[in-house]
């Protein structure tokens, strides 16, 4: 994926750009269980897509674009849960702690070269999406926290995603987008 990357982006010419964005949004969540009885080939999975393909990606992005003269941002799409821990969701949380963090290590190193990009993770609030549905559907005596994601669809607190997009892409034109690697849409 990170090669077709690379070689799409080294068939354009850079300059006729004003602008390049890579967005990472993807997520794994695998099954609804306790660490201990988690299958390996599931946390792999979600490590893998949540964490390993973000890094990749990003690392061919500004690899190829790193000559490109225009303004370069890297949004990646976290999750409040990379900054709170949640019982039976190990994976998924490790995954996006490790984006918010590497988006922290990214931003140091962008900030170091001639126009470097411009980073941040980005949490964009609780959105109804099927997650939702697989959380709100969970077995209680493996995920304690069920309950509380019931109590959100129940209370109309969840955005949804048409109106999350609007909220990503709002911050993504940001004058000031990069100036916090980890940021909240709802504390921005």
């Amino acid at each position: 994926m990170a090669a077709r990357l690379a070689d799409w982006l080294a068939a354009h010419d850079g300059a006729a750009f004003a602008s390049s964005a890579l967005i990472n949004n993807a997520g794994v969540i695998p099954a609804i269980v306790p660490l201990r009885d988690a299958a390996p080939a599931d946390l792999a999975n979600a490590l893998r897509v949540g964490l390993e393909a973000p890094m990749q990606l990003t690392a061919a992005f500004l690899h190829a674009t790193r000559a490109w003269p225009g303004v370069r941002k890297v949004l990646n799409i976290s999750s409040g849960l990379g900054r709170r821990a949640m019982a039976s969701q190990a994976a998924y949380c490790a995954a996006k702690a490790g984006m918010d963090h590497f988006t922290r290590c990214l931003a140091l190193d962008e900030a170091l070269v001639p126009n470097g990009a411009k980073v941040c993770s980005l949490a964009p609030g609780v959105i109804d999406t099927d997650m939702q549905v697989q959380l709100r559907g969970a077995d209680a005596a493996a995920f304690p926290d069920r309950g509380s994601f019931e109590q959100l669809k129940r209370g109309g607190q969840l955005t949804s995603a048409d109106d999350a997009a609007r909220r990503v892409l709002a911050y993504l034109a940001r004058a000031d987008f990069g100036a916090e690697p980890v940021a909240d849409v709802r504390t921005a």
